[in-house]
């Protein structure tokens, strides 16, 4: 990390445009997927949720940001307000089956959930121009060891305005409303359906119902008092920590460990526990995305899973494991099942990917593991309190198996054009019309952080920090002021007057 006058952390991207296209991971079009690019060397937590919150995601030190307009599966950025999440009975089931398995050791049957047929790569490789990390460029090296304090970083914090929170937000959470159409009902004909001469068929809890009913009627006729329909404490709706903390028999078959460790070769947890992940994410990407060998090494996996642009940050009013990127495993009977990748971030935690053993599939896992982190991050936000939400990553409508992120409420999705949060129930209505959607429905609203003032963004030039006006001063050749002004355009003037662009 760059250390700059009065001990300030300064990120460092190489910006990529996105003119070519590359393969879907969803819908598998070869040449329709579009995204804007850069390559972090470094990057702090406070920069990175501003650029989450702007629609980008990172894959390895790769950031990237889908073109919505142009790609052929518009992803969407997606948060989930993790204090007001309750399980839904879909939830409460894997909660459920998970406690039984580890009680009575009787894996479920059933060939797992429905996001595991899509391979979701977190983003697509980084071009073959980017340094990587193996192969620094000799001026950044440099700069992150020879930079010191300088006149013109000292004018440049002066100039840079104090940065705001990010982000207005919509108040309330509307609930869509959806038209309730009921066909007529007309009787069927012999030979067309069903029998008419048989009772129709009628819901389950219907029928329970009828029978409770005529139970009271009886308990009435026979001067026995109706029962007390007002809940007790114990048939009250447990909460997402009840389900997870349930108490299990002291004879269970197994025992499930969940445990959080920095993504650093220096923790001694991580490090002993490196090659069994690399062992597990080859066995997973091969077993439920079919990929080759030479696609899950371990050079692929550490690129992909464990080189973070994020560094290690701590705050008074942070959590007390501070920020960055953390492997949050799942060690059954001494063992790892599964990992979770995540960030932790000033207002969030963010989900990176999962991966877990096959022979576990039918447990649910990658659902599992998100209402673990919902619940993870309602802990966290305990000991910092605007740690508020919980980040699923894109929210893809075009492709339905991708559609599970929406499950987790209440949930906004980020309007592209504004980026301001929208609860999800008014955008699917959109979406169901069209793949491309602005959820603002303020016409005239626009984005508050746009870029006002290119001459303002911040350039890092032969181990200089300055701002991009003294840059062309300095610069003699070819301007590049297009491709800087649409980087300043889609990480917004705040970032850019903070982020470093470095200039060869």
């Amino acid at each position: 990390m760059v250390k700059m006058a009065g001990n300030n952390s300064y990120t460092i991207v190489e910006y990529f445009g996105g003119d070519d296209g590359y393969r879907c991971g969803y819908c598998k079009n070869e040449k329709g997927n579009f995204s804007h690019g850069m390559w972090s060397h470094t990057m702090t937590v406070q920069d990175y949720q501003d650029l989450i919150d702007r629609g980008w995601r990172r894959s390895g030190k790769y950031v990237y940001k889908p073109i919505l307009k142009k790609t052929c599966c518009p992803q969407y950025t997606i948060r989930c307000h993790a204090l007001k999440f309750q399980p839904s009975k879909s939830h409460k089931k894997i909660l459920k089956k998970l406690n039984k398995f580890i009680s009575k050791g009787e894996l479920p049957p059933g060939d797992g959930e429905p996001m595991d047929s899509v391979c979701e790569e977190a983003g697509p490789r980084e071009p073959t121009e980017v340094c990587q990390p193996e192969m620094k460029c000799a001026a950044i090296e440099d700069v992150q060891q020879d930079v010191t304090d300088c006149p013109a970083v000292a004018e440049v914090q002066k100039e840079v305005a104090d940065v705001k929170p990010t982000g207005s937000e919509t108040s309330q959470n509307d609930a869509a409303s959806v038209s309730d159409s009921r066909t007529s009902s007309v009787a069927p004909k012999a030979g067309m359906g069903a029998d008419p001469k048989r009772p129709p068929c009628r819901k389950a809890k219907d029928v329970r119902k009828e029978r409770r009913l005529q139970k009271e009627q009886i308990r009435q006729v026979d001067g026995v008092p109706p029962t007390n329909p007002t809940p007790t404490p114990n048939n009250q709706s447990k909460t997402l920590e009840e389900f997870i903390s349930e108490s299990l028999p002291d004879n269970s078959s197994h025992c499930l460990e969940v445990r959080l460790v920095p993504v650093n070769f220096e923790d001694p947890q991580f490090a002993e526990s490196y090659q069994q992940s690399v062992a597990l994410y080859a066995r997973y990407q091969m077993t439920i995305h079919g990929d080759d060998p030479s696609e899950c090494n371990e050079s692929e996996f550490r690129r992909f899973l464990c080189d973070s642009p994020l560094e290690a940050e701590h705050s008074p009013d942070g959590p007390e494991v501070g920020y960055g990127s953390f492997h949050q495993q799942y060690w059954l009977d001494g063992r790892i099942v599964a990992v979770g990748v995540i960030d932790i971030l000033p207002t969030c935690v963010s989900s990176v990917y999962l991966y877990y053993h096959p022979d576990f599939a039918s447990l649910s896992l990658g659902s599992y593991s998100a209402l673990r982190e919902i619940a993870f991050t309602r802990q966290l936000q305990k000991q910092s309190p605007k740690l508020l939400y919980y980040y699923l990553g894109f929210y893809i409508h075009s492709c339905p198996k991708m559609r599970y992120k929406g499950q987790y409420r209440p949930s906004d999705l980020l309007c592209p054009e504004t980026y301001v949060w929208v609860p999800i129930e008014r955008c699917i209505l959109q979406l169901d019309n069209s793949r491309y959607a602005r959820f603002n429905q303020d016409l005239d609203a626009g984005d508050a952080r746009a870029l006002k003032d290119v001459g303002r963004v911040m350039v890092l030039y032969r181990r200089t920090v300055m701002p991009y006006a003294a840059y062309i001063r300095k610069h003699k050749g070819p301007t590049d002021e297009t491709v800087v002004e649409q980087y300043a355009s889609l990480v917004g003037q705040d970032c850019a007057e903070r982020i470093l662009l470095y200039r060869s």
